[in-house]
């Protein structure tokens, strides 16, 4: 049996029920002008804990088919999206 594709990737909707969208970004080289392209694929991810936010990086793995469209499962969070802290002055 092989292996199960894994992909790193940022969230970019949690307004699903135990459902969130992954960017993945993906770099191929152009074959004739040898220039780097950038593209972006979505996956609709299972999430069962709800736990993925919008700007979070999480590492999703392929699965069974969980409905029409989802494939994949949020296996962790790698990094949590950073809130910037804005400061009032009096």
């Amino acid at each position: 049996m092989g292996k199960r594709k894994e992909f790193i990737g940022e969230v970019t909707s949690d307004k699903m029920q135990k459902t969130v969208i992954v960017r993945v970004l993906y770099l191929s080289k152009h074959r004739k002008y040898n220039r780097v392209i950038k593209s972006y694929v979505k996956f609709k991810s299972h999430d069962e804990k709800s736990q993925a936010k919008i700007g979070d990086t999480v590492r999703i793995q392929e699965t069974r088919p969980l409905s029409k469209d989802k494939r994949f499962r949020v296996v962790e969070i790698v990094k949590k999206r950073e809130i910037p802290s804005v400061e009032l002055k009096e």
